[in-house]
């Protein structure tokens, strides 16, 4: 038997047990369906079959896991940060023993190719291990002095806390987001994409498997516009962290605008690739394959615009073709497989609809476009839109898929021009073996977070998100407890200084 059918008969027996139970709400401790007994379907983009049903929450489940959070924050935010630790990196060990089983369901889930997902589950209890280590000195300020006052600042957890994540990568990226609330001292009622829950569920369970107390973290199921919405509405919600597109985070900070919610959004991105004639040209085209490419091009990160110097262009579109074009697309679960179906059928007709006003507008699709897949789910192979101008949608607008667009430039001013007009900056990266160029170009793109000489490689104790519609805020490091922590100034007087008399 191959690994491939090896593969398909442990995903069968995993979601044996989701197509028995559904997937239901976790709250409290206690694995509950909607208390209005409503769901919907969840589907698998392989093959657009129903999976199993899944809790369609509406305003009482949010506020029942609301509840138990605010029940268990008090608890929970007084353990010493040794104690947390030490349940996070619990949570951490059982990741790693669960992360074949996490990985392929997430890829049947998400369409995603089982050789990222692997890797993606890691990356997850990694996330865990950081938060977990930072967690003792979380509450951690300093000390500052004049002649008459000590000041001494501290931090303390803000409260329970609002988490919505993406279909892409739902796992690592709910790590990401609730790993450092827990470390933090927070309580959390998370909300998964609809289009990719499973996971969710399984790490919420792992969670009190290694000692989480109850109501600590709680998961609510439904769509944005029900159970996101009342979570982001809700008084007793003190912060909310989303990934997801800008305009969800711009409904969401009106929605929050009535409590005043402390908002963390990392949002869209139109992430310009810089390639200069004096780059390392394979190293670079191999960069720029992998970063439109990988995760299905379904990445805030990903290198969906291609600026290449005019001198070189047509000799670097021509190697990023021929990788592009060996690249296999396929069923998710086959190891060789690198480009699996899009999350969802809905997703596939805003991509088709681009390819079509990319023609439109006169760009040339060199390769690419839907394709028959196994199991007739959205599939699109690696795309190249060439003679692509910088006033076009598809240079301008999120397609949030594989679809690379080419946009020559001739000289430093031009490209920088070209990568800096859009309204996303969340990420950006540069080619370039002149080093006075690559300092001097990066400090003036605008982006969040900028490679110079590489993809996208996550150190976490840096900061991590974007500037303009990509974004508020930062992960990573120490950045992600100054989102989850209210910062506290206490000033003994040393002296008895003068104080002012008023009225005597």
């Amino acid at each position: 038997m191959s690994d491939f059918e090896k593969n398909k008969e442990k995903v069968s027996e995993l979601l044996d047990r989701f197509s028995k139970t559904g997937v239901l709400n976790h709250i409290n401790g206690e694995s509950v369906p909607a208390i209005s007994g409503d769901t919907f379907e969840n589907i698998s983009p392989i093959d657009l079959k129903v999976v199993c049903k899944v809790a369609r929450s509406n305003s009482r489940d949010v506020n029942t896991a609301v509840d138990a959070a605010n029940k268990a924050f008090f608890e929970w935010a007084s353990l010493p940060g040794q104690e947390r630790k030490k349940i996070l990196h619990c949570i951490a060990d059982g990741i790693e023993k669960r992360s074949e089983e996490i990985a392929l369901i997430e890829a049947v889930d998400t369409g995603q190719s089982l050789r990222f997902m692997s890797k993606a589950a890691l990356r997850g209890a990694a996330n865990f291990r950081f938060f977990a280590d930072q967690a003792p000195s979380g509450k951690d300020g300093e000390s500052t002095f004049t002649n008459s006052q000590t000041n001494i600042t501290m931090r303390y957890p803000i409260g329970p806390v609002g988490i919505i994540t993406p279909w892409n990568t739902p796992f690592m990226l709910s790590t990401w987001k609730i790993a450092p609330a827990l470390a933090a001292g927070c309580t959390v009622v998370h909300k998964p994409a609809e289009f990719s829950p499973l996971t969710a569920k399984i790490l919420i369970e792992i969670a009190e498997e290694a000692g989480l107390p109850n109501g600590v973290w709680n998961t609510i199921n439904g769509y944005g516009e029900e159970a996101g919405k009342f979570l982001t509405e809700h008084p007793d919600i003190k912060a909310v962290s989303f990934v997801g597109e800008s305009a969800t985070g711009s409904m969401i900070m009106r929605q929050g605008a009535e409590t005043l919610k402390r908002v963390h959004f990392e949002l869209g991105g139109k992430n310009a690739v810089v390639v200069f004639e004096d780059a390392d040209l394979e190293r670079a085209a191999d960069a720029v394959v992998f970063m439109i490419y990988s995760l299905n091009g379904e990445r805030c990160t990903s290198s969906s615009r291609l600026l290449i110097e005019d001198s070189v262009k047509e000799k670097f579109v021509q190697m990023v073709l021929k990788k592009a074009e060996r690249i296999k697309v396929g069923h998710p679960l086959d190891p060789n497989t690198t480009v699996g179906p899009l999350i969802h059928p809905i997703h596939e007709e805003k991509v088709k609809e681009y390819l079509e006003i990319g023609i439109k507008e006169g760009a040339t699709l060199l390769t690419g476009g839907s394709v028959d897949g196994p199991g007739g789910g959205p599939y699109v192979a690696p795309t190249i839109f060439t003679d692509v101008t910088r006033e076009m949608r598809i240079a301008r607008e999120e397609i949030f898929g594989p679809v690379l667009v080419v946009i020559p430039f001739q000289s430093d001013k031009e490209a920088l021009e070209i990568a800096n007009e859009t309204e996303y900056g969340l990420a950006g990266y540069l080619w370039t073996n002149d080093v006075t160029r690559a300092f001097q170009f990066s400090q003036s793109m605008e982006a969040g977070m900028i490679w110079v000489n590489s993809e996208n490689v996550r150190h976490l104790p840096t900061p991590f998100g974007g500037v303009k519609s990509s974004g508020i805020g930062r992960d990573g490091g120490d950045w992600s407890f100054d989102f989850y922590m209210e910062t506290k100034n206490i000033s003994f007087a040393t002296t008895e200084h003068k104080i002012p008399k008023l009225g005597g």
